[in-house]
């Protein structure tokens, strides 16, 4: 290891020491304000902030030098001498063939030089190098997009203790209620009940993170927490609206839902025109719609939908624009399928059930994660979907084939 390189490493360790033990300060600090209800000041966060931004900063440039160090040990490269040096070690400066009025040429490379723009990446048959200028640190961590979601939300909410919910439905009603005369018989109205269920399922996934990273980089923690939260609400989403029901998957709305069936088909049908009448199939089945699902695609064709003169039909596109469509709102969703629709009585014919909500549990408990010092980190929920009415919801196209 070169003299350099070892000089940098025990001052980063030093400043590694000074901000590990600021960060544990203010996390006490955090931990006691946020215990005795007190409001985090900005000061604090900001605080906080810069240590965590300093920590990762240091951890990274120290990771980097011992890498670098250890490629020079597997190499065998020689401490980087400055440019002055190079030219007193040079067999020519030995030789004396500098003095006086003579001339001579001294040749020092450009990779020897201990002054050096090169990318510090290490290639095939590339010297290692030393920026001159170094790189600036952004905090925090830039995360892939996030999805909103918005099923969940549209469903009448429950709890459960137990792995199956039941209930009673009715599936027959036979009406004989009727005008009659005084004293005589009464004609008899028929019921039919059938039981059915909606078991509960589990959604879970698992990560693994070292034990020091998670020491060293409290931030991190938390990040994963809520990717570990995230990956569980996507897929219930997509599970509650197309889940086939068969093995652990939910049964979910669009499988359950009645085909679109519309009462009456009117003259050059638009993409508008298909969902007023699936709003009436709901209603001709005694339900109240309450809500239409599209993908994003689709609600974006009907925003630019123009009359004759090319004026658009739903709005200003200098306004604001409520998505709502027949007077219900449009949840504008990618779990929708491109193309397709779904509207119902969301809020009256369908309940979800949670029999635990979402719980992300770190342990050190397997073999295998204790003795490499790993944590393995498991986000899991349990919830059951009940459909009391699938006639309460319609499925189609949006436009027609």
């Amino acid at each position: 290891m070169t003299t350099e390189l070892a000089t940098g490493l025990a001052d980063l360790t030093k400043s590694l020491a000074s901000i590990k033990e600021n960060v544990t300060e203010l996390a006490t600090e955090f931990t006691r304000k946020t215990a005795d209800g007190e409001k985090i000041s900005a000061d604090l966060t900001d605080k906080t902030d810069k240590a965590l931004s300093e920590l990762g900063a240091v951890t990274t440039r120290i990771s980097d030098l011992e890498k670098r160090a250890a490629r020079e040990k597997e190499e065998g490269v020689e401490e980087q001498k400055s440019l002055g040096q190079l030219v007193i070690d040079s067999n020519e400066f030995k030789a004396g063939n500098l003095t006086g009025s003579s001339r001579a040429s001294i040749k020092v490379s450009a990779e020897r030089a201990a002054i050096t723009t090169a990318d510090t990446t290490q290639g095939a048959g590339r010297s290692p190098g030393t920026s001159l200028v170094q790189g600036a640190r952004v905090p925090g961590i830039f995360g892939l997009p996030n999805r909103q979601m918005k099923i969940r939300d549209l469903l009448l909410k429950g709890q459960t203790s137990s792995n199956n919910v039941e209930y009673v439905k009715e599936t027959g009603f036979t009406n004989a209620a009727a005008m009659v005369a005084e004293t005589t018989a009464k004609p008899y109205s028929d019921l039919t009940f059938n039981m059915a269920s909606a078991p509960v399922r589990t959604l879970a996934h698992l990560f693994k993170a070292s034990r020091q990273i998670l020491d060293d980089a409290p931030a991190l923690k938390s990040y994963i927490d809520g990717r570990a939260r995230y990956g569980l609400e996507f897929v219930e989403e997509n599970q509650l609206l197309n889940g086939s029901g068969t093995g652990q998957n939910i049964a979910g709305l669009v499988p359950q839902a009645t085909a679109f069936a519309p009462a009456f088909t009117p003259t050059s049908s638009t993409g508008i025109d298909r969902l007023r009448l699936a709003i009436l199939q709901v209603v001709l089945a005694e339900y109240p719609a309450t809500a239409l699902v599209l993908n994003p695609i689709d609600w974006a064709k009907i925003e630019l939908t123009k009359d004759a003169g090319g004026n658009y039909i739903l709005g200003n596109p200098q306004g604001s624009l409520t998505p709502t469509l027949w007077n219900l709102p449009v949840v504008a969703t990618q779990a929708m399928a491109s193309g397709k629709f779904l509207t119902g009585a969301f809020s009256y014919a369908a309940q979800i059930f949670d029999r635990m909500d979402i719980e992300v549990l770190l342990s050190s408990e397997n073999v295998d994660d204790f003795e490499k010092n790993m944590f393995t980190i498991r986000a899991e929920e349990r919830l059951a979907l009940a459909v009391y009415r699938p006639e309460a919801f319609v499925t189609g196209d949006v436009s027609a084939a």
